[in-house]
C-alpha cells in the first residue's frame, strides 16, 4: 500500500499515524522509486484502514523567465532516464502521440514551454469527469476520447513529453482544496537542473501539495497492490491547511 508520504526536498513529514481496525501487523519497505510502502496480510472480512499525516510542505512556484531549458539526453542525470522510455499506460512510442505533441508545441521554446504548452493543451482540450474511463484507458485512448479524471490527463502529459526526450514522471499525492477531494495525480518534467510539477487538471499549476509517490504511470504507484479477492467499499481524503 502507498500510504506513507515521501520525505524529500520542501516536505518534512513532522506526523505520521497507521492503523487498522481490526488490528493486523504490517511492514514498512521502500520499493524501486524509493517510495515508501506498508506490507500486510489482510484477515478475511472487513477492514477500515486510517491515516493521518501532518507534512510542512512549500508551494512550488512557477519559473519566471528565462525559463528552464532543455536538456540533451546525454547531458541527463542517469536517475531520470528511466522517465523517457515508454511504458505501459504511456505509448511515447506510438506515432499518433509524437505527431500531436509537435503539432502542441509548435514554435514553443524548448524545455519549460514546451511542457507548459502540453499541460494547457490537455486542459482545454479533455473534459474532466468521473466514471468515464477505466483502469486500463492508456494515453492514447485519452487522446481519442478526450474525457477522463486526473489519471488520464496525467498520462497524457508524460507521453507527449517523453515523445520529445523530455523525462516525466507520475506523482500521486493530495492537493489542498481538490474540487472532487480524493488522491490525486499530476505530472513532473525534467528540465533546466530539477523536476517542475505540472497539473492538467488546474488551469494553473498551484497548490500545496503532499508527494506520496513517483513513478512511471499508474501502474508504479497504485495506493493498493492485492493478490487476492478484496474490494473497496469506500475512501474518504480530508485535507487541512494549518496555519504556520
Amino acid at each position: 500500500m502507498l500510504l506513507s508520504p515521501r520525505r524529500q526536498e520542501g516536505q518534512i513529514v513532522l506526523k505520521e499515524e497507521f492503523s487498522t481496525d481490526p488490528f493486523v501487523p504490517f511492514s514498512n519497505y521502500n520499493d524501486s522509486y524509493e517510495n515508501h510502502c506498508v506490507r500486510a496480510v489482510l484477515p478475511v472480512g472487513q477492514l477500515t484502514i486510517t491515516t493521518e499525516i501532518e507534512v510542512l510542505v512549500d508551494e512550488e512556484e512557477a519559473p519566471s523567465a528565462p525559463f528552464p531549458p532543455y536538456i540533451l539526453v546525454e547531458n541527463l542525470p542517469t536517475e531520470t532516464l528511466v522517465y523517457l522510455s515508454p511504458s505501459r499506460y504511456c505509448q511515447s512510442d506510438l506515432p499518433e502521440l509524437q505527431n500531436l505533441a509537435s503539432q502542441i508545441v509548435g514554435d514553443a521554446s524548448w524545455g519549460y514551454e514546451q511542457v507548459e504548452a502540453i499541460r494547457r493543451w490537455i486542459y482545454h482540450h479533455v473534459r474532466y469527469e468521473y466514471n468515464t474511463t477505466y483502469s486500463t484507458t492508456t494515453a492514447l485512448d485519452v487522446v481519442y476520447q478526450r474525457v477522463g479524471v486526473c489519471r488520464d490527463f496525467t498520462h497524457l502529459g508524460i507521453a507527449l513529453c517523453r515523445t520529445l526526450s523530455i523525462p516525466a514522471r507520475m506523482t500521486v499525492g493530495y492537493l489542498d482544496k481538490l474540487n472532487f477531494m480524493d488522491l490525486h495525480a499530476w505530472f513532473e518534467a525534467y528540465v533546466g537542473d530539477k523536476w517542475y510539477t505540472f497539473d492538467a487538471v488546474q488551469s494553473e499549476t498551484h497548490g500545496y501539495r503532499v508527494v506520496l509517490g513517483y513513478g512511471r504511470d499508474a501502474a508504479d504507484v497504485a495506493m493498493v497492490t492485492q493478490f487476492g479477492n478484496a474490494t473497496l467499499h469506500s475512501l474518504e481524503v480530508e485535507t487541512e491547511l494549518l496555519e504556520e
